[in-house]
């Protein structure tokens, strides 16, 4: 793996829950009422390299209650206090994003705001500057990581944040890729927007797996979407299928820009597995995703086949 930033083993595999079966049963019967889910962004930070485009990817700590031990981008839940909070904004007006969402326009602010704060507490890359068309050089510094272990806190909105450094939220370096919601019978629910940005040049990702961590992750790396690819499907990467869908998507593209041009024309309807229980196995599929068709046995869970 290319410019892995820890030295800690990788996790090889994720069996499916054991209670899954129960819980599709019951959501079939319609006795389990589905969780209403949360709105949520992530972000593919992408750079260019000698090899070709590398994107940014983050393993979730054990301890993680979702998606525990897989491999992610920057991403988390929408802060209720961005939808209607005052935002100097640069790009594509609300009303724009809105439509391209699917939302509406309060909505779309808090999942455009929630791509770009994620992406700067879990990443430490900020996508914004002190006036339209300029993005910060450098975020490093005693003052800047206060700041970010105050929103990672939720000590501070998004919103009172770039107030208080006078900084312009940059929609325009954000494209948004897909939208996938998590099934229904399970227990934690998100309404996941997937966008791609560049990584601004002077600004650097942050270090994980060394010394105190104020995020969800415990390891971070640059890599090829096709080398992660090929990790998930030997075993030494574990991926859930969303993760795995979006970097397929991202190969054969020749640069960071050439993927952000893409983005444009990607489909955001959103993609939302569908479950049931056949013949004592577990049958999974998704809309549009053929590839990720699994079929586990009830009595005995196993690994995700795409």
């Amino acid at each position: 793996m290319a410019n892995a930033e820890s030295d800690e083993p990788q996790s090889r595999s994720q069996a499916f829950p054991p209670e899954w079966p129960a819980r599709i049963r019951a959501l079939a019967a319609g006795e389990l009422t589905p969780v209403t889910p949360r709105r949520a962004a992530t972000v593919m930070l992408l750079r260019d390299a000698p090899a070709g485009v590398e994107v940014h990817m983050l393993r979730r700590r054990t301890s993680m209650a979702f998606a525990s031990g897989a491999y992610a981008y920057p991403g988390g839940g929408v802060d209720p206090r961005d939808d209607e909070a005052h935002v100097r904004w640069a790009g594509p007006g609300r009303a724009d994003w809105a439509a391209r969402l699917g939302v509406d326009e309060s909505a779309a602010q808090a999942v455009v705001c929630a791509a770009v704060r994620e992406t700067y507490e879990e990443a430490g890359v900020l996508l914004a500057g002190p006036e339209e068309g300029t993005v910060v050089a450098d975020t490093t510094g005693a003052d800047w990581e206060a700041d970010r272990a105050a929103l990672i806190a939720h000590e501070l909105s998004f919103a009172e944040f770039l107030d208080r450094r006078g900084l312009v939220l940059r929609s325009d370096l954000l494209g948004a890729w897909t939208r996938w919601i998590t099934p229904e019978f399970e227990p934690r629910r998100y309404d996941t927007f997937f966008f791609v940005a560049a990584l601004p040049a002077g600004q650097r990702t942050l270090v994980h797996g060394r010394g105190p961590e104020r995020t969800e992750a415990d390891l971070s790396v640059w890599i090829r979407p096709e080398e992660a690819v090929a990790g998930q499907e030997k075993g030494e990467m574990v991926m859930l299928p969303p993760t795995l869908a979006t970097l397929r998507a991202l190969v054969g593209h020749p640069s960071a820009a050439d993927a952000l041009a893409a983005a444009a024309r990607q489909d955001l309807e959103p993609v939302i597995a569908r479950a049931r229980v056949e013949d004592g196995e577990v049958v999974l599929t998704w809309p549009r995703h053929a590839e990720f068709t699994t079929r586990v046995p009830t009595g005995e869970p196993g690994r995700p086949t795409g």
